[in-house]
C-alpha cells in the first residue's frame, strides 16, 4: 500500500502562488492560482481555487485541497 505525501496549505496564502503538474497534458505544466472561491459568508471559509495555466492560460476550477496531494501536484515551478 502507498502512502499518500500530503503538503500542508494555508488556504488563505494560496493566491498568486505557482504550482507544477506532476503529469503534464497538452504541454500544461505550469500553473497559477489566479482567484479563491470562498464559501457564502459568514463563514468565508475558502472551498475552490481558480488555476490558470501558464502556457495556454486556459483556466479551470477545483477544490484547494486536491493541491496538497504530492502525487498530482508540486508547489513551485519544477
Amino acid at each position: 500500500m502507498s502512502s499518500v505525501v500530503k503538503t500542508n496549505l494555508n488556504p488563505k496564502k494560496l493566491l498568486l502562488s505557482k504550482w507544477t503538474a506532476v503529469s503534464p497534458q497538452n504541454k500544461e505544466k505550469h500553473f497559477l492560482v489566479t482567484k479563491l472561491i470562498a464559501v457564502e459568508p459568514p463563514t468565508s471559509l475558502i472551498e475552490t481555487v481558480e488555476l490558470e495555466a501558464v502556457h495556454s492560460r486556459r483556466s479551470f476550477l477545483m477544490p484547494w485541497r486536491d493541491l496538497a496531494d504530492q502525487r498530482h501536484w508540486l508547489q513551485g515551478w519544477h
